[in-house]
């Protein structure tokens, strides 16, 4: 008695009804599990991708997809009977197929995706590269961030050899075109399966796919065409530039492949501290102490900038923590668009170490004032003296 077959659906993991991408999709994974060549000597594997097959051959076809969910196994193959002799539809074979494959719009995928590609495809002679990125750390001044500078930072890059000029080969002599692959830097391999012979191109082992083998290194760089060296670079730190900022200088980087561009050279900054100054954004900040006196009376202040010193007019009863601004006196933004403002703090300093003639002094002025010259004070305790009624 032959053994029932099983449904398809379920030989691919599928519910009745599922959609042609839902079909596809899942052969494409259990062909990747199943299929011999990733399975050599797995006869278990072997006789799965056979009943997967099967499956996939007639779920694909909108036709036959429509005959077996109406009638099953019947509606695609007349000769099936559970209870007899397998018939020409049995998984003996691949019966059905027309050539192995042939039928299937999408082997080419799905076979790209085991095999890496058919011929015509996959990888390609081994063509110009930019160099890789190197990185450096650069310190500078407060002023030197905001109004840019030039400076020198030691890096480790890769260049050519300088004894082989950059080719790998020992002085006198040069590269050799690939004899296995003629220059072309890939080779074709095919690969033998139950579903027929498939090519494949992938890079040539020989020359590693530069298309070109080398048959006396260079002693220096032993075949590379390339060293280590350590070099002190001229850098030009862009004006407005803040602390841990990053930016890029072309062609500095490691030496390209091939013929490519050197890589670039990224510097990142370290902006040490001002004595007064502190930034936020492309705005200064600063805390200027001034008087009791100047406070009380108003003053003129000679205010310091990073371009120099300016003058300002503080009104009288300036209280401390009162804070003006000085447009455009900041930081012109490292993207060139616009400039930022000083924000100028008052700190009132209050004397210290006084005479007794001056504490008397002080005494009487204070006693003149009286509560109406202290509004801050009054307020205070007037709230206490509310929260106590």
């Amino acid at each position: 008695m032959a053994e029932e077959r099983r449904d398809f659906y379920e030989v691919l993991g599928l519910k009745k009804g599922a959609s042609d991408e839902e079909i596809k999709k899942a052969y494409r994974t259990l062909a990747k599990k199943y299929h011999p060549d990733l399975n050599p000597g797995d006869k278990s594997a072997e006789q799965k991708m056979k009943e997967i097959n099967a499956a996939y051959e007639v779920l694909s076809d909108k036709e036959k997809k429509a005959r077996y969910d109406q009638f099953g196994h019947a509606g695609i193959d007349p000769s099936y009977n559970p209870g007899g002799a397998g018939g020409a539809g049995g998984f003996g074979g691949f019966s059905g197929f027309s050539g192995g494959f042939g039928g299937f719009s999408d082997l080419g995928d799905i076979f790209g995706d085991l095999f890496g590609g058919f011929s015509g495809g996959g990888a390609r002679t081994r063509g110009p590269a930019k160099g890789e990125t190197i990185r450096a750390t650069l310190t500078i001044s407060f002023t030197e961030a905001a109004f840019g500078c030039e400076k020198e930072v030691n890096v480790t890059r890769t260049e050519g050899c300088p004894d082989c000029g950059g080719t790998g080969a020992k002085k006198g002599t040069k590269p050799e075109t690939c004899p296995a692959c003629h220059g072309t830097g890939q080779v074709q391999t095919q690969q033998r399966t139950p579903f027929g012979v498939f090519s494949s191109t992938g890079p040539c082992r020989n020359c590693g796919g530069t298309g070109k083998v080398i048959r006396e290194p260079c002693t220096s760089c032993r075949g590379s065409g390339q060293v280590k060296r350590l070099r002190k670079l001229k850098v030009k730190v862009p004006a407005g530039i803040d602390d841990g900022q990053t930016f890029s200088v072309s062609g500095e980087g490691n030496r390209g492949l091939n013929g490519g561009p050197a890589g670039d050279l990224y510097v990142t900054v370290r902006v040490l501290p001002h004595e007064i100054f502190k930034r936020d954004g492309n705005d200064i900040i600063l805390e200027m102490p001034v008087s009791f006196v100047q406070a009380a009376l108003g003053a003129d202040l000679t205010v310091p900038t990073l371009t120099g010193k300016v003058q300002y007019r503080m009104p009288e009863g300036t209280q401390t923590g009162a804070v003006f601004r000085l447009r455009g006196n900041g930081i012109k933004a490292v993207n060139g668009r616009g400039v930022g403002d000083m924000y100028v703090k008052v700190v009132v300093e209050t004397p210290r170490n006084l005479s007794r003639e001056q504490k008397e002094l002080l005494k009487k002025f204070d006693e003149s004032c009286g509560d109406s010259q202290h509004s801050a004070k009054k307020n205070f305790f007037g709230k206490i003296k509310d929260k106590k009624k």
